[in-house]
């Protein structure tokens, strides 16, 4: 008489709950971009606490958005291309953020910048609002 494996008996409910805890992380982490956000665009910071890296890619914001002090050009940082461990907290890359043109235009040490927000998409020069995150422009 065989029996039946472990795997037989318990193997679905086992995916079906792993698969519910990604979702879960998932909007957990989209929940606590959003917040960041609101909190960068509507009060201009504190940019702490912000989430970790790996929070923002798993919530489908995959650039940061920054602004030059000097010359208050916004231009987009790929967080797919950060050499940092996924736990950074987002704030802590605003020290590493530097505007190249304003140092090669006015021969100065390079300017820091400012984090603005996170985007799921690239900012376009055409239409800079059409390429927000998902949910505020309704």
């Amino acid at each position: 008489m065989a029996t039946k494996s472990r795997e037989s008996i318990y193997g679905a409910s086992v995916r079906a709950a792993a698969e519910q805890a990604a979702e879960a992380r998932k909007t957990a982490d989209r929940l606590a971009c959003e917040a960041w956000n609101k909190r960068m665009l509507g009060f201009q910071g504190p940019a702490q606490p912000s989430p970790a890296l790996g929070d923002a890619l798993n919530a489908g914001f995959l650039y940061l958005e920054v602004k030059c002090l000097g010359c208050s050009t916004h231009q987009t940082v790929p967080l797919n291309i950060v050499r940092r461990p996924k736990a950074t907290p987002i704030h802590e890359l605003e020290r590493y953020m530097r505007c190249k043109d304003c140092s090669r235009l006015q021969g100065r040490p390079y300017k820091r910048s400012h984090l603005i927000a996170l985007r799921a998409a690239k900012i376009s020069a055409n239409d800079p609002a059409s390429t927000w995150w998902p949910g505020e422009r309704d």
